[in-house]
């Protein structure tokens, strides 16, 4: 039966946004390692030199896996289409589409956050991810198939005080996936949003306090958290299972946490 993925998974090409680091690096590692390097990554991110070390590393353990890391930043609106087109041929064919680049910043109350920070979080979380499944979407269409897989979150449905901008583009997302996958009923597309409650990742809580290290660390004291790697298997899960079957969304925690407010610590 497991057996399956690697069948399901071959010859694939996976688009995956954020990949230099986090969950999107744990997921272009599981997509490799589940279909034993018989799948094509197209790994995207602001930072080439790490998608380059990332493509190394891949390709020294499977050495016929096709990579072509590329520079994105989704938060730059204007470069989203141009990005899809000088896609080489051989990976212009998105099966998979893994939204995975996101940001949160600061804890800071309403009527005191950034206006610029408002503003790259949407511009990030919310419409650069709007604008890259509306065009691969289109040619998803043409084909009768694919995956959308959004990386969303528990903040999307509890939203938190010191939240209020993160916690609404998470919504924002949880409510643009819905009707997607609604209006593609009709399609063999699946849409799929994966919502993670804490996890464990050292970047996105120092890029949330601006790097304050200490604020950081206090995310997980005293509790033990999801991994990266935890979401990266779900997310290979999800896009594994049979044409008929979709995994519409999946809210996972660790066994310390039951909503966005109420996690454990000993």
């Amino acid at each position: 039966m497991f057996g399956n993925i690697a069948k399901r998974l071959s010859g694939k090409t996976v688009l995956i946004t954020g990949a230099s680091a986090g969950i999107g690096k744990a997921t272009a590692q599981a997509f490799t390692e589940a279909a034993n390097g018989d799948i094509k990554l197209v790994l995207a991110a602001r930072r080439l030199e790490k998608l380059n070390a990332l493509q190394a590393e891949l390709t020294s353990q499977y050495p016929k896996l096709k990579v072509h890391p590329v520079i994105l930043d989704v938060s730059k609106i204007e470069t989203i289409e141009p990005f899809l087109k000088a896609l080489p041929t051989e990976f212009a064919t998105i099966d998979v589409l893994v939204n995975n680049a996101g940001k949160a910043l600061g804890l800071d109350p309403i009527g005191t956050i950034d206006s610029q920070d408002v503003d790259t979080m949407f511009q990030t979380n919310v419409l650069g991810l709007i604008q890259l499944t509306q065009l691969v979407v289109t040619q998803m269409k043409k084909r009768n198939r694919g995956d959308i897989i959004q990386l969303g979150s528990v903040a999307g449905r509890n939203p938190y005080p010191g939240g209020g901008i993160y916690c609404a583009t998470k919504a924002a997302l949880r409510s643009f996936t819905h009707v997607l996958r609604e209006e593609l009923i009709n399609t063999k597309i699946r849409v799929i949003e994966i919502q993670p409650g804490n996890v464990e990742s050292d970047e996105f809580s120092l890029t949330r306090f601006k790097g304050d290290k200490n604020r950081a660390a206090k995310v997980y004291e005293g509790t033990e958290p999801l991994t990266q790697e935890d979401i990266a298997e779900l997310i290979v899960f999800a896009a594994s299972r049979r044409e008929n079957t979709v995994i519409a969304e999946s809210l996972i925690f660790s066994t310390d946490q039951a909503s966005a407010y109420h996690i454990y610590r000993a």
